[in-house]
């Protein structure tokens, strides 16, 4: 076994944790500040061009300490080492999980099976380099001899979700070309996208490691129709092209064997777009634009390999998270950017996040005894703050929260930026502070607010605060600090997986909706053939059938 196995709940680290939280859970965040005028420089780390602020947790410098020895007493930095060497630590499916070889320096070495994997994957990223330039300067043109004007991603997962929203959030670097994303089976969405779209300029890449899912190839083998009723056979291998490990398959559906680019199995889907998943992310900005993204990544990963606990983000911001599960008890994390180009951040760390260490067996397949994986969600602001920021500040749960902003604006629209910031500033200390109620009293008789409506409203207006969030300040989105950004999430996951115990790497769970929807699509398409369900279900199916 690559890593070892240890129930966290059992160690010295963790009992002094719980004997710690029953000092510290009652304490206020405006108490500590008050108590420590050093708190807010030591409990904010700085790196590069990232400023992270921890001081509006719920932690003092000895909780912070007794988390790294819990760290320490699980092994972490054994885990690290592996995590990086290629050992087969996706026990389960018997893999190593090598992502960040994928953004590795041509002169590193990184052995699976005793080969270094290195010089294949520069060789990929140079055919991914080579056949952008070639699609962006219009040298490769589709069959008519017109230049490509628009490309169209067909994945599911971590085959979708990674290059959208990286495309999404690197908008201000993108060139002519105009990118599309079809992920749902649902016909209504890769008709939606194609309904505006000319075969004839159009290059689509399908992303499928296996060639065999069933709705990135139902997209795939319906929009090939659609590109077949005004276009010749011979016209597929112009205008798609397949990032696949199914050579044969992906030949089968017409596509050119030169544009087929290679997969690993050790590279899980949900980290995937710094390979050659993140083809449409090259197309879209440009190679140097994607080649500095996975150079900001390696950067997080130098952090993350070398750098001490203390003052290393992506083991810090992990260890809070297990504080808040595990102690306070609480089951979500939202995560805010202040910048509209991360609307698709959320979604995507959902499946990175929840699809990781979404477990509930530890790694010598016991069911474990302790809360594993938390909730994610967020929008950014201020438009969450318009929508569900009144849970955070006078709901019932504690929900920790990520405050993500940009100290420059792309456009340099100053006003509009301060007017941003402002509010990402005001929102943690509001969370933080909150309004008491000799406060509230006094703004209602400034108010001239008479007896009855104070006695009316009083209670109504009080803030407990008290909540806490994490401040991450980068000076600009650029391509590099999203490599950053994302890698830190990355490594983030797996220092909560080396906690609780959990294999972070395997996703079994995906797998069992989709066995039985193969079974039930036989019985929504072939008459006579009954199914043994449940009645629920069985009622459910039949009215469909009976109504469609």
């Amino acid at each position: 076994m690559a890593l070892k196995s240890t129930n966290p709940t059992t160690t010295e680290a963790w009992k002094k944790l719980q004997a710690h939280f029953e000092t510290i859970k009652s304490q206020h965040l405006k108490d500590m500040f008050s108590s420590d005028a050093n708190r807010a420089d030591e409990l904010t780390l700085t790196w590069e061009d990232f400023y992270v602020d921890f001081s509006k947790n719920r932690v003092t410098k000895e909780t912070v300490d007794l988390l790294i020895e819990l760290a320490n007493e699980l092994d972490l930095k054994d885990a690290i080492s592996k995590y990086f060497d290629g050992d087969i630590i996706n026990a389960t499916e018997g893999r190593a999980v090598l992502h960040t070889a994928l953004r590795a320096p041509k002169d590193a070495t990184v052995l699976v099976d005793g080969e270094n994997v290195i010089p294949e994957v520069h060789e990929v990223k140079k055919k991914i380099e080579g056949f952008t330039n070639s699609v962006v300067s219009g040298e490769h043109k589709g069959h008519t001899g017109k230049a490509i004007t628009d490309i169209v991603n067909i994945g599911i997962g971590g085959s979708d979700l990674g290059p959208a929203m990286v495309v999404d959030a690197l908008q201000f670097y993108k060139n002519h070309l105009s990118t599309h994303f079809v992920s749902n089976v649902d016909g209504d969405h890769y008709q939606e996208v194609i309904k505006n779209l000319n075969p004839e300029t159009t290059l689509f890449v399908i992303v499928s490691k296996t060639f065999t899912t069933q709705e990135t190839l139902s997209n795939a083998n319906s929009i090939r129709a659609w590109f077949l009723e005004s276009q010749p056979k011979e016209a597929v291998a112009s205008h798609f092209v397949a990032v696949s490990t199914n050579i044969e398959s992906v030949k089968n559906f017409g596509i050119d064997e030169a544009n087929i680019f290679p997969m690993k199995d050790w590279v899980g889907g949900r980290f995937s777009l710094w390979s050659a998943v993140g083809l449409s992310i090259s197309l879209a900005v440009g190679y140097k634009h994607f080649e500095s993204l996975l150079e900001g990544a390696h950067k997080m990963d130098e952090h993350f390999k070398t750098t001490d606990f203390n003052d290393n983000i992506p083991v810090i911001s992990a260890l809070l998270t297990v504080w808040y599960n595990n102690f306070f008890e609480s089951e979500s994390e939202a995560i805010i950017p202040y910048t509209q180009y991360l609307n698709q951040f959320a979604t995507y760390l959902q499946q990175g996040i929840m699809e990781s260490n979404g477990k509930s067996v530890d790694r010598d397949g016991k069911k474990v005894n302790y809360q594993t994986g938390t909730l994610i969600w967020g929008e950014p602001g201020t438009n969450s703050q318009h929508a569900f920021f009144q849970l955070i500040h006078q709901g019932t749960k504690l929900i920790p929260t990520d405050f993500i902003g940009y100290v420059e604006s792309l456009y340099g629209n100053k006003d509009h930026h301060n007017k941003l910031m402002s509010n990402y500033f005001a929102q943690t200390e509001a969370l933080m502070n909150g309004k008491t109620e000799s406060e509230v009293l006094s703004e209602l008789k400034e108010q001239s607010a008479s007896d009855e409506e104070i006695k009316q409203l009083l209670a109504f207006k009080v803030f407990e605060g008290n909540k806490p969030t994490t401040s991450l300040l980068i000076q600009k989105l650029s391509p590099e600090s999203l490599g950053k950004l994302i890698a830190m999430y990355e490594h983030k996951i797996f220092v909560q997986g080396i906690i609780w115990n959990i294999y972070s790497y395997d996703q079994f769970g995906v797998e069992l909706g989709k066995q039985l929807a193969k079974s039930i699509l036989k019985e929504l398409t072939v008459d006579g053939i009954v199914g043994n369900h449940d009645t629920s279900t069985q009622n459910l199916i039949s009215f469909f059938k009976d109504n469609c």
